[in-house]
């Protein structure tokens, strides 16, 4: 067995895809950037009225003498002239600020008679104007290549004129359960068979994580329909199999992905749970292998498939670490390191707390529905006592 590090390592020697995609602005969110996107235009255009007033050129005493208004500048209509000492331009929020305009004066601070205004309130300085290029200026970098898309850049590309941008393909990552006992969601059980529930959290966090999740389906225990599955899968870049890759007389994935051209990266991982978590590769192709026990499933995939899928977009995996007051006894840790579910909380002083599950067995699917940390445990870890400092990483 290989350590959660050495495993982890061999991981990141994956080379990104560097396939690159074009799509329109609105479905791009949660993709990765394939390179910096930089503003087309600057922004503000020019300076604009941050108030619905009266644009002035400011000087002291300004409230002594009546101004004559000499036009008006709506939004997207720009006043033509000059503003000159004495004179005023009615403006709204967003319109362009007029030649010679230095100073909006708002609406409720001026008293207004035909073409004449008068300032009811001590003006102290210019104010109310938003600099052309507050925002952002015509070449600035808006978003890093490699950067994950969320909803305020859609806005902030849509407003540096980009109608689309250049994307890294997502990797395609084929999903295959295993076993003669699996039946789908709905169906009727006869003795011995479970229903698959694997697939359906593993898609979802392909896909949270930037994959493209392709369902391959649940294979017998046969090595002729895993093999079959595996060469109809069309263009993946990763296989995900879930399930017989135990050493029991069914267990066929690992010997037929060899069969078939995939070379042995790693085949265990002194982790618990998820000992059989296994890896190889063929060509561009790779495999993670997942073990079937849900816990151990979902376990090793937040930990190593993670990394994988984020590997080939070109991200640097960062599991977000925290520390909190263990909340109850733990036993010593045996030879593998461990991760266990648990839950935060947070004490009145604003420290967190950890609360291991109280049943960590690894068939078990229950404890994932509130768990939001994998508490770790070194190998060999001292038993604990409620109180004492512990590490997790935070789930995503």
């Amino acid at each position: 067995m290989i350590t959660r590090e050495q495993a982890l390592a061999h991981i990141a020697e994956l080379p990104p895809i560097d396939e690159v995609e074009t799509l329109p602005l609105q479905a791009c969110k949660d993709r990765i950037v394939a390179r910096d996107v930089c503003a087309r235009l600057t922004h503000p255009p020019a300076a604009m009225s941050a108030m619905d007033g009266y644009a002035v050129r400011f000087q002291p005493g300004l409230d002594e003498a009546p101004l004559r208004l000499i036009g008006e500048a709506a939004a997207g209509a720009p006043f033509s002239g000059m503003v000159e000492t004495g004179e005023c331009v009615r403006v709204f929020t967003g319109s362009v600020i007029p030649d010679g305009a230095d100073h909006v004066v708002i609406q409720e601070d001026v008293r207004r008679e035909g073409e004449t205004v008068w300032i009811e309130a001590g003006q102290e300085q210019p104010r109310n104007i938003r600099p052309a290029g507050v925002d952002f200026r015509e070449g600035d970098v808006l978003l890093t290549a490699g950067s994950r898309i969320r909803a305020a850049h859609l806005s902030i590309c849509a407003a540096a004129n980009h109608a689309s941008l250049t994307l890294r393909r997502r990797p395609r990552v084929g999903l295959l359960t295993n076993g003669d006992e699996l039946r789908p969601p709905g169906s009727p059980l006869q003795p011995g068979q479970i229903i698959a529930s694997n697939e359906y959290a593993l898609m979802g966090l392909i896909a949270e994580w930037g994959g493209e999740p392709v369902n391959l389906g649940t294979a017998k225990d046969d090595p002729e329909d895993i093999r079959e599955r595996i060469e109809t899968a069309g263009d993946l870049d990763v296989f995900v199999p879930v399930g017989g890759a135990s050493v029991g007389d069914h267990d066929h994935m690992k010997t037929v992905f060899t069969e078939v051209g995939f070379e042995s990266v790693f085949s265990k991982i002194a982790i618990k749970p998820g000992k059989p978590t296994w890896h190889s590769r063929r060509k561009s192709q790779c495999v993670l292998g997942l073990p079937g026990n849900p816990a151990s499933a979902l376990v090793c995939a937040h930990i190593f498939l993670r990394s994988l899928v984020q590997r080939l977009l070109g991200q640097e995996t960062e599991d977000q670490w925290v520390r909190g007051k263990l909340t109850t006894g733990l036993s010593p840790n045996g030879a593998r390191e461990a991760f266990l579910r648990g839950t935060l909380g947070v004490l009145d002083d604003g420290a967190l707390t950890i609360t291991p599950a109280s049943n960590q067995d690894s068939s078990l699917l229950r404890p994932f529905v509130t768990a939001d940390v994998l508490l770790h445990r070194a190998s060999g870890a001292p038993a604990l006592k409620a109180g004492d400092i512990v590490a997790g990483i935070k789930l995503s």
